[in-house]
């Protein structure tokens, strides 16, 4: 046999990829989709469409809140960068990667014009060293001159991460550190510039977005951080010997692992900043009415840093067939430290600089705290089979801030056969009662502080979802009482709900396919029984009409329109200088449908598109296209992209 031949004999490896992601606080692995996917693209090149109800300054990569309520994720325990949380990393965002063959996932979107462009690129890259141990690393960096004056944005995001599955120790470890720049506009002056311009501009109706004047000018936010996660385990167990039959005459023996009991240690450090800074006197004091350093300018600094220990033991699911489920138990003990900017001036009298807001209380705020938390927990989990399956988290606070704490979440999943399918359906759960976070209770900066004695938070949540893939329909119900929530008013200053607010949701997702023509819905309802704490729109829809086909068999081609609406109710306010939403606002905003017309292909391990933004404006819907009071949606433009998945 020649060379050649012995060559052409070998077959070419097959990739496959499969993906999943970490449950906290002991390293749970839970399946996902690998970032391959063709369908919805070029929505990453749309500011607005992290969900059919999304809040946001405008810009990508910019500040934003969900209004999806059973979408929207509590108070951190650094409330300054939750605006910025759509775009930061996470431990349960991060992905880890197990692959045949080395894989780069390369992807870059741009559009605007010259004075409104935008950019994304991001980076990924996962290799297994061998079957059991993985690395991997991924750069993120987003980049806006925005469609408004004074409305630029720009991130940058890298870790790493790297995981070893092995019989007795397993290890998932992940990095990452991000940076984010925004100019605060503080909105457009007058809301009739995208109303009726005419009225403005003695009767001409066209207007150049970048020519309508803003609040701001010389203003920027700027948020950083850095994460470190590592979760360990070690198994003790048993070998089982089970005979192979190779023939007739002969039978292997085959050894496996089989694990009973594991010990975890989960190590988790963060830290995070965020500075705020103003230059220009006269829109500092035009503004802002209080200043408590300076009204010729502001320079706040606020930062936090985390580290938290977990150790847990773990009686392994499936190790005999009377253990039917996995039990955990754990403590952790975490430490927060907070620094923020430093007040020197006298608190009232001559010395203190004329036009100062007189500090609001007896006793200089210090400038530094720090919190101890120690809880205890259990996790019940099941995660083989197919009858039931649920993973069951609680833990207790017992010492320092957490006492007294609760926190149990869960949820529970079966299936069932029904017209030559599966139905599945999922029970889900959580109960808190949660101590309010220390920058609710002290906080100091040049226009807001506080000092207040806030209760804790109390949650119930309960829900059901269905998912029959037959008839391509998925619903899911939910309702959640929540007491003392914490909300910023219309001042913009923290204030404590005693009231039980209730929500509930409905959420319906129905997809129709016909041949080439594909339509999908999603449809959610939403009711808050407080309005004036917890605005919410009521009804929030996401169509996708399109059609799917491929031309000469091997490109895939999606075209069509989509569609993000929701009714319209009093928005909150965005304030520029602790990036925090407010209730209280009397304009609304919504009952306008925000299209996109796109041109989605695919082609081997390619994946690119055309797409035409906000293509409805000036010709139906009419003019309100505002997500904030004072701040509108990006106007149409014209926007491409394009990832590609290099298998090395």
């Amino acid at each position: 046999m020649t060379a050649s031949q012995a060559g052409a004999a070998e077959p070419k490896p097959v990739q496959k990829v499969s993906a999943w992601q970490i449950i906290e606080p002991l390293g749970l692995r839970e399946p996902v989709e690998p970032d391959t996917l063709m369908y919805q693209l070029y929505l990453t090149a749309v500011p607005s469409a992290v969900s059919s109800a999304f809040a946001t300054t405008g810009a990508q990569a910019s500040a934003g809140e969900e209004m999806i309520y059973m979408d929207r994720k509590p108070m951190s325990a650094f409330f300054l960068a939750d605006a910025k949380r759509f775009w930061t990393p996470s431990v349960e965002k991060m992905k880890y990667y197990n692959t045949r063959i080395p894989m780069s996932l390369v992807s870059y979107n741009t559009g605007g014009s010259r004075e409104t462009t935008q950019d994304h690129f991001k980076f990924l890259f996962s290799g297994n060293i061998n079957p059991r141990a993985q690395i991997g690393t991924f750069v993120d960096y987003p980049y806006s001159k925005g469609s408004y004056n004074y409305q630029a944005s720009k991130g940058f995001t890298w870790g790493a991460n790297a995981s070893y599955i092995g019989e007795r120790y397993e290890m998932q470890t992940y990095f990452a550190t991000y940076s984010f720049t925004n100019k605060e506009n503080g909105g457009i002056t007058d809301d009739d510039y995208i109303l009726d311009p005419a009225k403005l501009q003695g009767g001409v109706s066209t207007i150049n977005s970048k020519s309508i004047p803003t609040f701001l000018s010389a203003s920027h936010s700027r948020v950083g951080g850095n994460e470190f996660f590592l979760n360990n385990r070690y198994k003790l167990g048993f070998w089982r010997e089970d005979a192979d039959t190779v023939s007739q005459d002969s039978v292997r023996i085959i050894k496996t692992f089989v694990p009973v009991t594991s010990f975890i240690w989960t190590l988790n450090y963060k830290n995070a900043n965020h500075k705020f800074s103003n230059t220009n006197s006269t829109e500092e004091q035009s503004y802002w009415d209080t200043h408590y350093f300076s009204t010729e300018g502001t320079a706040d600094h606020t930062s936090y840093s985390s580290i938290s220990n977990t150790l847990g033991v773990s009686l392994l699911e499936g190790f005999n067939k009377y253990a039917k489920a996995g039990l955990s138990a754990f403590a952790t003990f975490e430490y927060r430290r907070f620094h923020q900017t430093t007040d020197t001036l006298p608190l009232t009298g001559e010395l203190r600089p004329a036009g100062l807001t007189p500090y609001p209380f007896e006793t200089r705020m210090a400038s530094t705290g720090s919190e101890s938390l120690l809880y205890i927990g259990a996790q019940l989990t099941k995660q083989q089979g197919t009858l039931f399956n649920y993973v069951v988290t609680g833990r207790l606070g017992v010492l320092g801030a957490a006492a007294g704490e609760i926190e149990v979440d869960g949820h529970l999943t079966t299936s069932f056969p029904l017209l030559k399918d599966s139905v599945r359906l999922t029970a889900y759960g959580a109960l808190s009662n949660k101590t309010a976070p220390f920058l609710m209770k002290h906080f100091i900066s040049n226009h807001f502080a506080w000092e207040n004695s806030f209760g804790k938070t109390r949650r119930v949540r309960l829900g059901g979802r269905l998912d029959f893939p037959i008839t391509k329909t998925m619903a899911d119900v939910g309702v959640e009482n929540v007491q003392n929530l914490i909300y910023f008013g219309p001042d913009c200053l923290p204030y404590q709900s005693g009231k039980n607010i209730q929500i509930l949701s409905v959420r319906l997702r129905q997809d129709f396919r016909w041949k080439a023509l594909n339509w999908r819905n999603t449809i959610t309802y939403q009711t808050s029984t407080d309005e004036s704490v917890l605005p919410l729109p009521k009804l929030a829809i996401y169509s996708n009409l399109f059609l799917q086909f491929k031309v000469a068999r091997v490109l895939t081609v999606q075209m069509g329109v989509d569609m993000d609406y929701y009714t319209s109710y009093y928005a909150p306010t965005y304030q520029p200088s602790t990036m925090a939403f407010c209730t209280g606002g009397d304009v609304k905003v919504g009952n306008y449908p925000y299209m996109n017309a796109y041109a989605n292909f695919k082609l081997s391990k390619a994946r690119f598109y055309v797409e035409y933004t906000h293509f409805n404006q000036g010709l139906f819907g009419g003019n309100n296209y505002f997500s904030l009071p004072h701040y509108p949606l990006n106007p149409h433009r014209f926007l491409m992209g394009v990832a590609v998945d290099f298998t090395n």
